[in-house]
């Protein structure tokens, strides 16, 4: 009898990847899911964020989560930033919760594909990332990049670029886009949305374009209210605080106030042609982490690949900006010369 129930699960698991079922043409051993059991097997590249004992309690809880799709993650590779004090710090204390949680550390990234289905490319340090990225890319393997995409604008293009070049699905985001007030305005709770103010903690990296290492959150939540249409950014700075002004497309204005003193949270207040309405409080990983299983099972990305570039422009034109005494800067201009030197990046580094 186990055996006809084994046999009945692999003709299922079978007639779905014919059918289409799992959003792609690939075959079921390039969709990701084990035809035997239905277990996608997830792997993590970087143990220095607390997103990844997080992540992981909500992959591999017992009783499994039948909203995590069938995804465990089974193993992990370390590295990770070995250059940002606060990052690198964490890999030890990380090791030993990814391996309480059943997960089996590896020795490089090669070996971690070898037993994987899709990636969490959670190293903390963005400027790893491409090279890493184009490790799994090439071995085909779905990825979600945890924020921030790269240390620049010109990498997250080369990054993107890369993984169209390879056809492997792959997205990023804050887990922030994913409260409960961010998704009803998204949704058309307060009618066209007009602008918005949305606001976060904005502690910075030198390494890093200055908003990408934290203010990503609260430009996250500009973002899935507003959506795509920015057209230029003006900039201005304190040590405590940062205020970006974007114009979108239509005279829409949206804003992002970054803090590094005093009282630090995250939201703001979204102006809609019905209603005004608070963008409300951070929601906690989950509904990102849900999203992220969602992608795994289907390989259909939830976010366009072009309004998570444009995000990071925003912040690049901030940059610029503030290198400009707060004159506007096009993201246009931006996007322009991060194209010029992604190509330099990508130059032979594609197959």
């Amino acid at each position: 009898m186990p055996e006809r129930k084994q046999l009945a699960r692999l003709i299922i698991a079978l007639f779905f990847c014919w059918s289409g079922f799992l959003g792609s043409t690939a075959t079921c051993q390039e969709s990701g899911a084990n035809p035997a059991n239905g277990i996608i097997r997830v792997g993590i590249i970087g143990l220095d964020t607390s997103h990844v004992p997080a992540f992981t309690r909500e992959f591999n809880a017992v009783p499994a989560n039948p909203d995590m799709m069938g995804c465990r993650v089974v193993a992990a590779y370390p590295y990770g930033s070995r250059t940002i004090e606060s990052s690198y710090s964490r890999i030890p204390k990380y090791i030993e919760a990814v391996q309480e949680l059943g997960v089996t550390v590896v020795d490089s990234i090669p070996e971690l594909l070898g037993q994987v289905d899709c990636v969490l490319l959670e190293t903390n340090d963005g400027k790893p990332h491409l090279a890493q990225a184009l490790e799994v890319f090439k071995a085909g393997k779905p990825v979600f990049i945890d924020k921030p995409v790269a240390s620049n604008l010109a990498e997250v293009v080369a990054i993107y670029r890369a993984a169209q070049h390879y056809g492997v699905p792959m997205f990023s985001s804050s887990s922030l886009r994913y409260t409960d007030g961010a998704q009803a305005i998204r949704g058309g709770k307060i009618g066209a949305v007009l602008g918005c103010n949305a606001y976060s903690p904005a502690s910075t990296e030198p390494s890093h374009t200055d908003l990408f290492w934290y203010g990503i959150h609260g430009v996250e939540i500009l973002f899935t209210c507003m959506g795509t249409g920015c057209q230029s950014v003006s900039h201005t700075s304190t040590d405590g605080r940062e205020l970006a002004v974007g114009i979108w497309d239509g005279g829409r204005i949206g804003t992002f106030h970054g803090m590094r003193e005093g009282t630090k949270s995250y939201g703001g207040t979204a102006f809609g042609s019905d209603a005004i309405r608070p963008i409300g409080p951070y929601g906690g990983y989950k509904p990102l982490v849900l999203r992220i299983a969602k992608f795994f099972r289907t390989r259909k990305p939830p976010i366009d690949p072009a309004e998570t570039i444009q995000l990071y422009a925003f912040m690049q034109a901030a940059a610029e900006s503030t290198q400009r005494n707060g004159q506007a800067v096009t993201i246009t201009e931006v996007m322009q010369v991060a194209e010029s030197k992604a190509d330099e990046l990508l130059s032979d580094k594609l197959d």
